[in-house]
């Protein structure tokens, strides 16, 4: 670019921006709670197994714990995911980024992308994809049914932005 090219791509106007996360119900404390009473639940009967002569089972709740931990833990890891929708007037860029850090970026003329919905009569919007010159990416999949009908509403609303075109207002 010449220093007299006003045109920048980083000063372009954002006529869309969304930062998709899944949605966790249980946040750090609920889960040092939860951990807590199992773990108090399973040593007391564990303990009482262990009185009555059965000292194997006392092994087993230490193992439910254990599983149960673990699988908490997976479930936080896999919250880490997140995908980024940016709509500009030259551009639509889809970032996803991966519950390990993998990167991946979509980039599409907003002109020519059309927004395919996959519906249920009884639960709604399914999936939602961006198609452009025979190309399907799939977006908001951790959105459920109704997020996902008021997100296709607001994206479409972007994309009829970009295909008016930029608006004149002299004042």
């Amino acid at each position: 670019m010449t220093a007299g090219n006003d045109f920048d791509r980083d000063t372009q106007p954002e006529l869309f921006s969304a930062l998709l996360t899944p949605h966790r119900s249980l946040n750090r404390t609920g889960f040092v709670a939860v951990m807590v009473f199992v773990s108090v639940v399973s040593f007391a009967t564990g303990l009482a197994f262990l009185l009555m002569g059965a000292w194997p089972v006392l092994g087993f709740f230490g193992l439910d714990v254990l599983a149960i931990y673990l699988a908490f833990r997976i479930n936080f890891r896999r919250a880490r995911a997140s995908e980024e929708i940016l709509v500009t007037p030259s551009e639509l860029r889809v970032r996803r980024v991966s519950h390990r850090g993998h990167v991946v970026e979509f980039v599409l003329n907003p002109l020519w992308v059309r927004l395919d919905q996959i519906s249920h009569e009884e639960y709604g919007i399914e999936k939602l994809y961006l198609v452009s010159k025979g190309r399907r990416v799939a977006i908001a999949s951790f959105l459920g049914p109704e997020e996902k009908a008021s997100f296709a509403k607001a994206l479409l609303a972007a994309l009829q932005a970009t295909r008016r075109g930029p608006s004149y207002n002299p004042l």
